[in-house]
């Protein structure tokens, strides 16, 4: 059975990733040269990463890590003169979180809390509403920036080059652009259909701290992120050995119409760039476990 490969989109290019051997390959667009870059991996918890249900956490904060390196990396590539020093990673790594956790657990927390009848009503409600509520702030967000940001759209384009290379090793094919071009851009393992799973998980996580005041709620939200991560990961990884069954494909498809969002038809030069990076990591035995 072949390891499985997975990747991310970067800045004119792509990731890949099997086990710990990762490669980040970027067509430049001043000389149209795609440049090849290893990329070790660094596991800050090797042994917490594989304990279930604590596993999910960590390698989140492990692929979150890995993904933006990839992104400087790329950005370096790409824009030589744009660098991006380490204290301006991290600092952009952090606003990130902070920001992610306002947009889309305080705002749509503060949003439901502010209707008297749902902050004085059911739990399991409220939850439901808080739920819906956050996900049509990820939908106007995803949508927002497709549509508004240039660069994001070449972004989301190389997110499905990745993909239909993906599927193209996995279907046992020869790496070429052809071959790469009739698979789908929408692939069961990918990130953005975790987070369609941790939104539906939070949902059931969030309802057992009740219906406290707002800023109980809110420490409640943060304190089980670790929880709702680590539940999402083992379903996720759970819906990806077992996606040959029907009611697991049923399921995962909520996740697979959200990515019609977040990818795009790649051109043939976007694909060239993903099979570079895969070529550059399939060979290699994965030294890690999934």
């Amino acid at each position: 059975m072949k390891p499985p490969i997975g990747g991310q989109a970067v800045i004119e290019g792509v990731m890949m990733q099997n086990g710990d051997r990762v490669a980040v390959a970027v067509r430049r667009p001043d000389t149209k040269a795609v440049v090849i870059r290893p990329l070790p991996v660094n596991r800050r918890f090797p042994r917490l990463g594989k304990m279930p249900f604590l596993r999910g956490t960590f390698r989140l904060y492990d692929t979150m890590a890995l993904g933006m390196r990839a992104l400087n990396i790329s950005t370096q590539i790409a824009f030589p003169e744009e660098q991006i020093s380490k204290g301006g990673t991290f600092a952009a790594f952090a606003a990130a979180i902070v920001l992610g956790i306002g947009i889309f657990i305080v705002l749509p927390l503060f949003i439901a809390n502010s209707v008297s009848w749902l902050r004085l009503g059911n739990t399991i409600v409220f939850n439901l509403v808080e739920g819906l509520i956050r996900l049509a702030i990820f939908f106007a967000y995803l949508a927002g920036i497709r549509w508004l940001v240039k660069d994001i759209r070449r972004v989301f384009q190389y997110h499905g080059a990745e993909h239909k290379v993906v599927h193209t090793y996995e279907a046992g094919e020869e790496l070429t652009v052809a071959n790469a071009q009739k698979h789908t851009t929408f692939h069961p393992r990918c990130g953005t259909a975790f987070l369609m799973t941790v939104f539906v998980i939070a949902i059931l996580v969030f309802s057992i701290a009740g219906n406290p005041d707002l800023w109980l709620k809110i420490l409640s939200r943060i304190l089980l992120l670790p929880v709702v991560a680590g539940l999402a990961y083992e379903v996720q990884r759970f819906a990806g050995r077992h996606f040959d069954r029907r009611w697991i494909r049923i399921l995962a498809q909520p996740g697979l119409w959200l990515q019609k969002l977040t990818t795009g038809e790649p051109t043939d030069e976007m694909v060239e760039v993903a099979i570079s990076a895969l070529n550059e990591v399939k060979d290699a035995e994965a030294t890690t476990s999934s």
